[in-house]
């Protein structure tokens, strides 16, 4: 199995509301990340990306939707998210939102 750059593991950040939430109380932040990617990879990404000390990752793949465009019907395909808790005290500036 190929190993993965470690820019290429992280592919953007989630934000939405139940993140923003997440973000706030938590200190969770949620990205979209490689499907191949593991945890430890991940971990590595983020805390050499960032310069953060990450407490703990939780994965999961999202599965594929169906969507229609039209009159056409096809499905979408299946991504990896991660939910990665930071340590007491850290922190991240991704994109904040207006």
């Amino acid at each position: 199995m190929a190993e993965i750059k470690i820019e290429d593991v992280i592919r953007r950040p989630l934000i939405t509301e139940k993140s923003a939430t997440a973000q706030q109380d938590l200190n969770a932040h949620t990205f979209e990340v490689d499907r191949g990617a593991t945890k430890a990879e991940i971990k590595k990404a983020v805390e050499q990306l960032f310069q953060v000390k990450v407490s703990s990752v939780r994965t999961m793949i999202m599965p594929r939707k169906w969507k229609r465009y039209g009159r056409n019907v096809g499905r979408t395909s299946p991504w990896k998210k991660a939910i990665i808790t930071l340590a007491e005290g850290q922190s991240i500036e991704v994109l904040n939102a207006p």
